[in-house]
């Protein structure tokens, strides 16, 4: 079991913790665990095996088990079934077909609204009316999409989060008939896989992993080494933008990252999130 979480380590990082079974407290107990939850996988494609309502509200009530910020629990669910609905949100997504592959749709929504209203029902002022309120509650959603994703690979469910709804925050918060102080973080596809997904290799754990200190020392190595491992392991199909700037020999994910970019996103979201009646100071 030690083995199997090494090995999928080193597959999606290129190297593994010098991990021992004199180093786990409780033996190899939990081990396959870990190891499933770092073997991971993107699932964009699903069979058509409905999902039973009362799992996707287990599954939901797993997530929001998770941690929240001094007990505020500033997330919530919207678990989207109708078709009239989806049809209207996957009509914001047209790039993310995965979104109307899977039998639900999910929207991760951060909600500063029930705190406020506690001062309301007080008649008490909001004194805290600043960027931290919405930084705590985008936190707190992003905490629960996390776990639920992990609760959904244990029982055999495969999703991706869709970010790109925030493109349309404005229109999907009308959809989902949002009130202010709440605002839509992420979507999640998620339904029954149709195949074994895919890993997606990550950076070496020499980047993302610090000691003591924050520290950058050859990083720019680290980096190209990683689009060297990561153009062995998984090429892209496509290459971004190729009108703008070319074809790339070496094209890794580096390069993806920096085309991907080059295009403003989300310009507006600040101003929607201003408009939900946040400030951002």
């Amino acid at each position: 079991m030690l083995d199997r979480l090494l090995t999928t380590l080193k597959a999606r990082f290129g190297s593994a913790p010098a991990l021992t079974e004199a180093h786990l407290p409780n033996g190899t107990g939990g081990v396959d665990v870990l190891a499933d939850m770092a073997n991971r996988r993107v699932v964009r494609r699903y069979s058509d095996k409905p999902i039973d309502p009362a799992l996707l509200e287990m599954l939901c009530a797993v997530a929001l088990s998770a941690p929240s910020k001094s007990d505020l629990q500033q997330a919530d669910i919207v678990i989207v079934t109708d078709k009239a609905q989806r049809e209207k949100l996957e009509a914001l997504i047209p790039e993310n077909p995965w979104a109307k592959a899977g039998p639900a749709l999910l929207v991760f929504c951060g909600n500063n609204r029930r705190h406020r209203l506690l001062f309301e029902w007080r008649g008490r002022p909001f004194v805290n009316d600043y960027l931290d309120p919405f930084f705590n509650a985008a936190v707190d959603t992003g905490i629960v999409l996390a776990t639920f994703v992990a609760a959904a690979d244990r029982v055999g469910l495969g999703t991706c989060p869709i970010s790109q709804i925030r493109n349309h925050a404005a229109q999907v918060a009308e959809v989902l008939g949002l009130p202010q102080h709440v605002f839509p973080v992420a979507g999640l596809g998620i339904g029954w896989p149709s195949f074994e997904g895919v890993m997606s290799p990550r950076l070496g754990l020499d980047v993302s992993i610090h000691r003591d200190r924050y520290d950058e020392t050859g990083l720019r190595e680290k980096v190209a080494a990683y689009d060297r491992r990561r153009n062995e392991t998984q090429p892209y199909k496509t290459q971004r933008f190729v009108e703008k700037f070319g074809e790339d020999p070496a094209y890794g994910w580096s390069e993806d990252k920096a085309r991907q970019y080059s295009v403003q996103e989300r310009a507006d979201f600040g101003a929607f999130v201003r408009a939900k009646g946040f400030k951002l100071d």
